[in-house]
């Protein structure tokens, strides 16, 4: 199995309305990528200072199935509309399970 993990830390200028619509696109892949095995995400829970501010975990079968996720139409549209817009900086990785 291959997991993927992403972290963002939104620009001081992201609104609320544009994270909650990173949540509301979000919540629309697993139901369009059949490939999907595990998908949680969500905002950083505040315990610890200096965090990302939201992070996406998701669960592939093979690195094949997590191609078919990474470069589906759905998914890119969420990145180019709904992220790159407010994400100041990005950090992921993908490892074996």
């Amino acid at each position: 199995m291959i997991r993927h993990v992403v972290l963002f830390t939104w620009t001081d200028a992201a609104t609320d309305e544009q994270k909650e619509a990173v949540v509301t696109e979000l919540r629309k892949l697993p139901a369009a990528i059949p490939q999907l095995r595990a998908y949680a995400f969500g905002p950083d829970a505040g315990i610890n200072q200096g965090n990302h501010d939201f992070a996406v975990v998701a669960d592939f079968d093979s690195v094949d199935d997590y191609l078919v996720y990474r470069d589906h139409p759905l998914h890119q549209a969420v990145i180019a509309e709904h992220i790159k817009p407010i994400v100041a900086a990005r950090a992921a990785v993908q490892f074996s399970v």
